[in-house]
Parts: structure tokens; C-alpha cells; sequence
């Protein structure tokens, strides 16, 4: 009897946690400045390291049963496991906060952060394949995080070494994210003022194109701390000619250069996305509303503009996504936000505060994603109805 497997990623990410089951679980440090140790997790919970092939024998068999039963069940295993991965990651550390030194540090090890990686992975493969609707994948992936995010608030995790971080830096957190805020959406206004005009210019005018995207692609290729940099002299200068732009909060460093340097990487695909999501209307279409007796500003506002923006939403995103990430690297000229919090932590050796500043990041720019996402799937649902 041949056995087929109907699912080899799901096969393959099994290999790869039993791989990461020899993997840390856990590290134990007595206090802040010592190095920690490495803890297995059932050196932690004293059980056979047998048990942990439960889970992963029993996806692998899942991945061996055709249909869409099996892979609901393998959503529903891998779920469980993710969440039972971050609540004994919580626990853990709480165990060792007990049984040690109240100044002892417990971080996540590697093996936990791949597992967790895995599972999440195994998650995403099974909603892909349950489903083709854009709205059902969205709510199947944000209901994975509900139970994460309550054991998050309820303080399960607070023993946690990056927990502790964040409790004895709250208010500096909470600077970073207020800066790294100001910087998403003084990029994303001014980009929008700008790059929506330029791309219907370039639209209207084709023969423009070449010209402004050659522009616009040069930009796009300066490394980001050089722009940065680039923008400090002229900036300085025009402070020292014009005293009053300072009083404005203008200067050579911090929030300024760091705003032009991220609209100017924002326009390019902003531009992109507004010449594409035109050109993409059908000429019938416009034909049709035109024949119906729409002027031609109705038939921008009403027929042109709403079949355009799903194309200019997913530019939008993708600009997003991307200064979210990009703001990080404007600490280094002053600019404040997350960037901030990991250059101190890269300068002290403090790998907390490293994660204390990359993790925001990364959740702020899935939170982003997620929510451009869900817009871009409701106007497409709108529009097959």
C-alpha cells in the first residue's frame, strides 16, 4: 500500500520543529549583566522529552489525509500549539522568577522562537488551502491571535525578560511609539498630497513617464542612511541663513531630514500604483459611462477613481509596510521612534532592548498589513456583488 502526502509543507515544517526541539527553550540568567543559560522544556516541567513528538507526529499524519477536514484539523493543532508555545513560554519564566532570584532574567530561546515560527507558518498554509475568499483567510489569521494577545494583557507573561524591559522603560516606550507614529503618518500625508497628483499627471500625460520615473527609481536606489545623510547639510544651511525655521522645529537632524527622506522613497511606488490602477480601466467601461451621459469629472470621481483603488490601496500598503520598517534606521540621525531603543540596545549589548525596539516594529507593520488587507478585501467583495 502506497502512502502519498497530500501536504509536504506542512511535512517539511514538521521536520523542522522536531529540529528546533533540541533547541533552547527557554534562557535563564541570574540578573541583567550575566549571561544566561540555556533551559530545555522538560528540564523546566520534568516530563519525557518523548511527549514532545506528540504534536508533531500527529500533524505529520494530517498531512498524509487528503481533504478539507484535515486541513481544518491541522489548523486547529497547529492554533493550539502556538498558543500552548506562548503560555508556557509566560509560565516558564514565572517558575524560574520563583524558584530564583528575583533579579533573574528569563528570555525566549531559539527553539521557542522557531517553534513559534513554525506553527504560525503551518497556520498560514492550512488557511491558504481552506479557503480562496480574501475576508474569511483575514478573519481565519486575526482570530489566531485573540488568545495570545489576552494572556499578553492579562500579565502571563509579565516574568519574561522582555517584559521586565518594557516595565522599566515604559515611558521611553512609549515616546518611541508616539515618535515612529508621527513618523508614519508624516510620511504617508504629505506622499499621498504628492504622489497621487504626479501619478494622474503621468497618467494624463504619458510621454511625461519615463522622465519622472527615472527620477523617482535614482531615489529609490540611495542606501537610506545615505539619503539621510545627504539631507544634513543643506538642511543645517538653511537653519543657519533663516534662524526663524529652527523656532519651527526645522534643523539638520531629528524629524525634518528624516520626513523628506521617507516621502521621497514613498513616491515612487505611490506613483506606480496610481498610473497602474488607471491605465487598469477598462476603455469599454469609460465608453459605457460615457454613452450614459456622465461628464467626464462624474466619470473620474464615480467610475475611474473606485475601480482604480484597489491598485492604489496595495501601493499604499506596500508604502506603509515599508516606512514603518524604514523608520527605524532615522534614529540615527535624531529622529526619534523605535530606531531608537535598538541602537541603544545594539551600543549596550542588551538584547532585550534590541527586541524591545524590533518587535513593535514588526507588530506595528502586520497590524498595518492586516488592516489594508481587510479594506482591500471589502471593496473587492463590494465589488463582485
Amino acid at each position: 500500500m502506497r502512502i502519498s502526502c497530500h501536504n509536504r509543507v506542512v511535512l517539511l515544517l514538521v521536520l523542522i520543529a522536531l529540529a528546533a526541539a533540541v533547541l533552547p527553550f527557554v534562557n535563564y540568567a541570574p540578573n541583567r549583566l550575566v549571561s544566561g543559560e540555556s533551559r530545555q522544556l522538560w528540564e523546566i516541567w520534568h516530563f519525557p522529552p518523548a511527549l514532545l513528538l506528540i504534536a508533531p507526529l500527529l500533524l505529520a499524519g494530517l498531512s498524509l489525509i487528503p481533504g478539507r477536514l484535515a486541513l481544518a484539523f491541522t489548523l486547529l493543532v497547529a492554533q493550539l500549539l502556538f498558543i500552548a508555545l506562548f503560555w508556557s513560554g509566560g509560565k516558564a519564566a514565572t517558575w524560574l522568577a520563583q524558584s530564583g532570584s528575583p533579579l533573574a532574567r528569563t528570555s525566549p530561546g531559539s527553539g521557542l522562537w522557531l517553534w513559534l515560527a513554525v506553527t504560525l507558518l503551518m497556520c498560514s498554509d492550512a488557511i491558504r488551502r481552506l479557503t480562496t475568499g480574501s475576508l474569511w483567510r483575514w478573519l481565519l489569521n486575526a482570530q489566531i491571535w485573540i488568545l495570545p494577545v489576552a494572556l499578553l494583557w492579562s500579565g502571563e507573561l509579565d516574568s519574561l525578560s522582555l517584559m521586565k524591559e518594557y516595565f522599566n522603560r515604559q515611558d521611553v516606550f512609549n515616546s518611541a511609539l508616539q515618535q515612529h507614529l508621527i513618523l508614519l503618518f508624516g510620511t504617508l500625508l504629505p506622499g499621498l498630497l504628492i504622489g497621487v497628483p504626479l501619478g494622474l499627471w503621468c497618467w494624463r500625460y504619458q510621454g511625461r513617464q519615463t522622465r519622472v520615473f527615472t527620477v523617482l527609481n535614482v531615489i529609490q536606489t540611495i542606501p537610506s542612511v545615505a539619503l539621510f545623510g545627504l539631507l544634513i547639510a543643506p538642511l543645517a544651511g538653511l537653519v543657519k541663513h533663516f534662524p526663524l525655521l529652527s523656532s519651527w522645529g526645522i534643523g539638520g537632524t531629528g524629524l525634518t531630514p528624516a520626513l523628506i527622506a521617507l516621502v521621497l522613497y514613498a513616491l515612487l511606488p505611490l506613483v506606480r500604483g496610481v498610473v497602474a490602477g488607471m491605465q487598469q480601466v477598462a476603455a469599454d467601461v469609460m465608453e459605457s459611462a460615457a454613452a450614459m451621459g456622465m461628464s467626464r469629472t462624474q466619470r473620474f470621481w464615480q467610475v475611474q477613481l473606485p475601480l482604480a483603488l484597489p491598485v492604489l490601496l496595495r501601493s499604499l500598503r506596500v508604502v506603509t509596510v515599508q516606512t514603518v520598517g524604514m523608520a527605524v534606521v532615522a534614529a540615527l540621525i535624531g529622529a526619534g521612534g523605535f530606531g531608537s531603543l535598538v541602537f541603544q540596545g545594539l551600543l549596550s549589548s542588551a538584547l532585550d532592548l534590541v527586541l524591545l525596539g524590533v518587535i513593535p516594529v514588526i507588530a506595528l507593520a502586520v497590524v498595518v498589513d492586516a488592516l489594508f488587507s481587510l479594506w482591500i478585501a471589502l471593496l473587492e467583495g463590494d465589488a463582485h456583488d
